[in-house]
This record gives structure tokens, sequence and C-alpha cells, in this order.
């Protein structure tokens, strides 16, 4: 009844020779509808023989934007049932890490309420900044980020998310700006020091180019587009600076298919983020009739899905390291849990979950065969949805959706005025991991630290 329809991903999946043994399901791991609980096993031994310390070949980092404890929890209760499991469940090692952002006037005061700039910020460079901030410290000076420092070291790096490829967390891995918003040439307004024009190394889209990770894929090609103000390519496009870079560029799902990786890929599928999973009812001040998700009719043919991009992904950066003494840094975005909790859209939060977890169930079947690779999963910060009593309403708006279990769930947005963009929380949120130094996500721990886990792993200086 609310399950998403077949796509491509599976057959794509099944190209990984030797990296994935199972047909990837549409479904989670576990989805019984027996709620009753049961006495679970003595974990010990598994636990003791998940801490691997050591090197990582490679490291796949999933995030889920906006993706707290929450948002799982309602993506699993619809999806799989109260005592079902995703697949990102099914990480052995699993902590909480803080999320506060610092005030750029004064850093050394907490920001308790991070954006996606600053969070990612702190992982992607193990600095604490300011809201809005790409890779830059609180004083507006650039710091190496984590895919930089592992291409230097001849790691092959990938960067694929469901946003447009210049929105925050894709950006803080290959750019470094003041203002978040300077995605392209002719967006410089709030970043005149970064413009190339003034001497600066560009906006999001002409550094992330400049940068080069090995392959990116999103939406955003209407920042590519635009006109480089200045400098080498002055009156091109950023996509012909790609382009003249060695970039094969692909702009559908059929030409994604088709790649073969001689080149770096840049796929730009969408002109500003890509489309959503599923559709659903509306939240309103007075409720809902129960109701279940559809798929989303709508959703472009030319479009490929998250775990598509993965699955390519996947291929593309194992063939390329097959005979290499290193592997590859990659970074996975399911961005639009985010952007549909902003909008108080339930169905659309939950399908991205769940396509999410599926390009998470892709790196778990690839570290299972490659177990010298690093598996992270975690968000960049908490968001507004709430599970409330079912059928209740709030000073808020409320939607109630019939779930796997065939019970009612009620979820509440109150952040804000409905339809004003909700906002985000300044909780912990999840992290988890698998294989070599994921012990050092145990606990809880600081957004910032998991950029010295990535670089212990790695390796790097």
């Amino acid at each position: 009844m609310h399950r998403t329809r077949f796509t491509r991903s599976a057959i794509l999946a099944a190209t990984l020779a030797g990296v994935i043994a199972l047909p990837l399901s549409s479904s989670a791991q576990s989805s019984s509808r027996d709620i009753q609980a049961k006495a679970p096993a003595d974990n010990t031994q598994a636990a003791r023989q998940a801490i691997v310390g050591g090197r990582a070949r490679n490291v796949i980092l999933l995030l889920g934007d906006g993706m707290g404890d929450s948002e799982i929890t309602i993506a699993r209760n619809y999806q799989v049932g109260a005592n079902g499991r995703l697949a990102m469940d099914s990480l052995p090692l699993t902590g909480e890490y803080t999320t506060y952002a610092v005030q750029k006037d004064d850093p050394t005061l907490p920001e308790y309420v991070t954006d996606s700039a600053a969070s990612g910020t702190g992982w992607a460079t193990g600095n604490k900044t300011y809201n809005g901030a790409i890779s830059v410290k609180p004083n507006e000076k650039p710091v190496p980020t984590i895919l930089e420092l592992a291409k230097a070291a001849g790691y092959r790096t990938g960067d694929i998310t469901t946003s447009e490829l210049t929105d925050a967390t894709p950006a803080v891995l290959a750019s470094h700006v003041v203002d978040r918003g300077c995605q392209g040439p002719e967006n410089m307004a709030n970043c005149p020091q970064n413009a190339i024009e003034n001497g600066g190394d560009g906006s999001i889209a002409e550094q992330m180019v400049d940068t080069m990770p090995d392959i990116m894929m999103g939406g955003g090609g209407a920042r590519f587009d635009q006109a480089v103000q200045a400098g080498q390519y002055e009156g091109l496009t950023v996509r012909q600076q790609a382009q003249a870079k060695g970039y094969n560029i692909v702009d559908t799902a059929d030409e994604l298919d088709a790649a073969n990786g001689q080149k770096p890929l840049l796929g730009l599928f969408a002109p500003v983020n890509m489309d959503l999973e599923w559709t659903g009812p509306v939240p309103t001040p007075t409720g809902t009739a129960p109701s279940t998700c559809q798929p989303n009719a709508a959703y472009p043919s030319t479009e490929p899905h998250l775990s598509e991009m993965t699955s390519k992904t996947l291929r593309l950066l194992d063939q390329q390291t097959r005979s290499s003494r290193k592997g590859f840094f990659l970074q996975v975005e399911g961005a639009s849990i985010d952007k549909q909790d902003h909008a108080a859209n339930p169905c659309g939060q939950i399908g991205e979950t769940v396509e999410f977890d599926k390009s998470i169930q892709l790196a778990l079947r690839y570290q299972r065969n490659h177990p010298d690779t690093l598996v992270v999963v975690t968000a960049d910060h908490g968001h507004t949805s709430q599970i409330v009593e079912a059928g209740t309403t709030t000073t808020g708006v409320t939607a109630t959706l019939t779930t796997h279990d065939g019970a009612d769930m009620t979820i509440s947005y109150a952040t804000a005025v409905f339809p004003a963009s909700q906002q985000h929380t300044g909780t912990e949120v999840r992290i988890a991991a698998k294989g070599p130094q994921a012990a050092n996500v145990l606990g809880v721990t600081n957004q910032t630290d998991l950029f010295y886990t990535f670089k212990r792993a790695l390796g790097l200086n």
C-alpha cells in the first residue's frame, strides 16, 4: 500500500560484481508486524568483533540532512513498523554527537542551533564555525577539508546529493566561502572577497570544479549554467569550465548508466533540487484523516534516484581503485529529508529517508565484501517533526498516517507558523559506524571529532 515502486537501482546494484551478494530490496532489513519484544541475544562477542582499529582503505560517509532521532523513528514506524529495523539501524557501533555552531562575533560562545553549513564545516574540517560559513573559520580564513586532504594523498573522491551540488553539505567538502548563498558566479553579493574578479577563488560551483572530486552528482544545474565573471574561464559557464578541466558531464539517468568513469564525472540532473520520492497529505491545524504515502507519479524519468547514484558511484570508485593501494573517500547525502521537514511534508520527508536507507544498504553490502572500508551514518542536525498522540492536534500542524503496523501515527510540526519554514533543533543526533576506527563514534562525541576519525582511518597528516 505504501511501498515505493521498483527502480533501476536494483539493476545497477547487480553490476557491483563481487560487491553485492544479495538482491537490493526496496524494503528494510526487518519488517515484521510482530511488535512484541523478545529476549535479545547476548551481543558481547559481536561488539568485541565490531571494534577494529588500524587503517581503512575506503571511507563512506552517509549523511541524512536534518535526520534526527525523531525523523528516523517516523520513517521506521511508517515503513517497517515499530519493531522493524531499517538498514541504518543495523550498524554495530552507535553513539550520539553534538551539533552546535559558534557565534561569529564571539566564537567562544556556542550557537546552539546549527545550520548545515556550520555543521558540515565541523565534520569536514574539524573546526567549529558560524552558521552560513562554508569551510572557513569564524575569522573567514579557509581550512582544508577531508576530501581535499584525501585527494592530495592519492585517494579517489566522490560527493553526491539530492540537493543542488552547491548546497551546504556537498559544498563544505570542496569549497571555501564566507556565506553559503554564494553558490554560483552570479550569486556573490554576500561574498565579495571570494569573487574571482576581486582576487578570490570564486563561487562554490567554480571552486568545486577546481577541486575536482572524481565524481560529483546531484541537482543545481542552473548554478553551473552561470557565466564565470573573470579569470581564465571568463565568459564561459561553469559547466564549460568543468568540461575544459576534463569532466564528463551527464544530465540524465540514461547518460549516467552509460558513463564509464574514464574521466571525472559530473552529474547535473535537475536545475535546482532533485524531485521527491513520495507524496502525501498536507498537515493542517486540525489534523488530517489517516492516510498513506504514495510514490511521486511525477518523478522525472531523466532523474536517477539517490540509490542509483550511490550504486554507480561505488562501482566506478571500486573500478578506479582496484589496482591501487589507496581507495576512496565518498560522501552520500540524503538532502531533502531536511527540506521536507522544513516544508512540514511528512510523506516527502519519509520517502527521502527510505530512499537514503537504500543507499546505506548498498554501502553496508560493499563493506561486507571490503571490510577495510569505514562506513559512517549520521545527520548534521535535528529537525522539527515529532510523533504525538494519535489523532491529536498541537499548536502547530499535524497529519496522521497509517503505518506498516496498521496503526495510526500523528506527526506534528510546530516550530514555525505553517506554511513558514520549520526550524532546525539543537539536539544531539545519531552517529553509527562499521569498519576500521568505527569505535570512535561511541558515547557522546563532538561533531568535529568525526574529521579526526576520518583522518586517522585514512592515515592523513
